[in-house]
């Protein structure tokens, strides 16, 4: 079954407004602060990284191509690492406020 029209735009955009957010979580954070890390900082850190990676390959395999033109494999996976990068991004935040 074909994915409905539209969803490549919809899930390249997600994925950006997604980034942004989570660069914006960053910079709010204090990623740059001369203090020492501790452990749940680089467990933010990390998650982040990772999910700024997922979120960054969304656009990229969405528009890959596929055989045959009606596969929607390729955008099945690409909603996957777009739920990656959220659940991340998520992960992230949680851990900064919880430690």
């Amino acid at each position: 079954m074909p994915s409905p029209v539209g969803s490549v735009p919809a899930l390249s955009s997600a994925s950006a407004t997604i980034f942004s957010i989570g660069i914006v979580f960053l910079g709010y954070w204090g990623m740059h602060e001369p203090t020492q890390w501790h452990v749940a900082d680089v467990f933010v850190f990390g998650f982040a990284l990772i999910a700024f990676g997922c979120l960054g390959l969304v656009p990229w395999v969405a528009t890959s191509p596929v055989e045959p033109e009606s596969s929607d494999a390729r955008i099945r996976v690409a909603r996957h690492l777009f739920l990656a990068g959220v659940a991340g991004i998520w992960l992230a935040v949680a851990i900064s406020v919880i430690f």
